[in-house]
């Protein structure tokens, strides 16, 4: 199958690949400008982007609008022709501002999942970046295109389906989650979601390109999902163990060392299902119901302090750093897939050889 260059509007990646975003601090500069180098999108993770920064603790906004910036020019300096965009989950507290300074930084193109971006529009108003929402079920799909046509007079720029396979946050309710037949119709939802579109593609007279996530492993599902019409694909878990991947190695080796039985549907405190890794701090959420969080760092809109069940930041953060007993270790279904340390010029070509 030809390989054609996915176009987003004035953008055109030469390998239409778009790397995942993955917080907290997985994606980054070091990965985002490795994979904008190689001819495919590299996308940087808003989520607590600043962790490592000396005064995150204190201002956490603060250290992540800084990090932002800095990292936005680093990926940047690493590929200087190439398109750089970032992930902004909705569910971010102060979502608005997060989307302000990555636009203000010249970003390419955000990203947003993690609920429904139904203001992005007014938000990016004036600005070139591109916008790019995140649906999964064919109903989020709907509600997005005529929100954003009623109210915003627009249509997204490209649309991105995540599919059931995917790690880290999932745009599906856990009944669904465990069930086959969720991942035995996909396809038809993918296909749906693409015959949606092009009534709005014709009222705005622009291509939206529509590119799929979740479980893309391999070549020939790449090749599978361009053959239903998609435009490109995101991938993220095979980054992850890449020498360029901005995570701890004992993350890295994490993914590589785990079983398929290993992989497991948790709770997060952002309000949905997440995909992650089993581990001792797994064990004891389950044992215990409930890990009392040591700080808040008022990230996430929708989570108490009080009553969550524990602090996603605080456990995402431990896992980036190498304390894998004590983070949570976000994952796509295939994770187990991953046998080696390789590097994103070997990853990118294992899809377009």
């Amino acid at each position: 199958m030809e390989v054609k260059p996915l176009k987003i509007g004035d953008l055109v990646a030469k390998i239409p690949i778009i790397q995942g975003g993955m917080g907290v601090g997985v994606s980054l500069s070091s990965l985002a400008g490795a994979v904008a180098k190689e001819g495919g999108i590299g996308v940087l993770s808003a989520a607590q982007i600043g962790y490592d920064e000396p005064d995150f603790e204190k201002d956490p906004e603060g250290a992540n609008m800084r990090a932002m910036k800095k990292h936005i020019r680093k990926a940047r300096k690493i590929a200087p022709d190439g398109i750089i965009g970032i992930n902004i989950m909705v569910a971010t507290r102060l979502y608005a501002n997060y989307v302000k300074e990555a636009i203000a930084n010249g970003i390419d193109l955000i990203i947003s999942g993690a609920g429904l971006p139904t203001e992005l529009p007014a938000l990016a108003k004036g600005s070139r970046t591109k916008l790019v929402p995140i649906v999964s079920p064919k109903k989020s799909a709907r509600v997005i295109l005529k929100m954003w046509d009623k109210k915003h007079q627009t249509a997204p720029d490209a649309l991105l389906i995540e599919g059931p396979k995917a790690g880290g946050h999932l745009g599906f309710k856990y009944e669904e989650l465990v069930s086959d037949e969720t991942y035995e119709n996909y396809d038809d939802t993918i296909r749906e979601i693409i015959d949606m579109v092009k009534p709005y593609e014709e009222k705005y007279e622009k291509d939206i390109p529509v590119i799929v996530a979740g479980g893309v492993s391999s070549k020939e599902d790449m090749e599978h999902c361009l053959s239903m019409g998609a435009s490109g694909v995101q991938i993220a878990t095979p980054f992850v163990t890449t020498e360029e991947c901005d995570a701890d190695i004992r993350y890295k080796e994490a993914y590589i060392n785990c079983k398929k039985e290993d992989i497991t549907i948790v709770k997060s405190p952002v309000g949905m299902p997440g995909r992650a890794i089993k581990n001792k701090f797994m064990e004891i959420v389950q044992r215990e119901g409930r890990i009392k969080p040591k700080h808040c760092f008022n990230c996430m809109s929708a989570c108490n302090p009080g009553e969550t069940v524990y602090c996603i930041t605080e456990r995402l953060i431990e896992a980036v750093r190498g304390n894998i007993d004590d983070g949570l270790i976000f994952c796509g279904a295939d994770a187990w897939k991953c046998h080696k340390i390789s590097t994103v010029k070997d990853v990118i070509g294992s899809y377009i050889k």
